[in-house]
């Protein structure tokens, strides 16, 4: 899940809770942990932020293994 490997990314990099809170201009982790954990949707700019601080594509955090060409692991025929 999405949510899951930003938080595995996040983690890996040593980046808190609280400093992704203050880069997004949260006012507590709560509310970050809302956004990580699927509660609440990140925004597109939010992404971005989130993308350069981790220093990776916004498609790599966010959409990775979300191809919608692929259905149960084969190429769909609308190709």
């Amino acid at each position: 899940m999405m949510h899951e490997k930003l938080r595995r990314i996040r983690n890996r990099k040593s980046i808190s809770a609280k400093e992704m809170a203050d880069l997004l201009g949260l006012k507590t982790e709560a509310a970050y942990y809302k956004k990580e954990s699927g509660m609440i949707k990140f925004s597109l700019d939010e992404a971005k932020k989130i993308s350069k601080k981790l220093d990776m594509p916004i498609e790599e955090i966010f959409f990775a293994n979300q191809d919608p060409t692929v259905k149960t692991g084969t190429l769909s025929q609308a190709r």
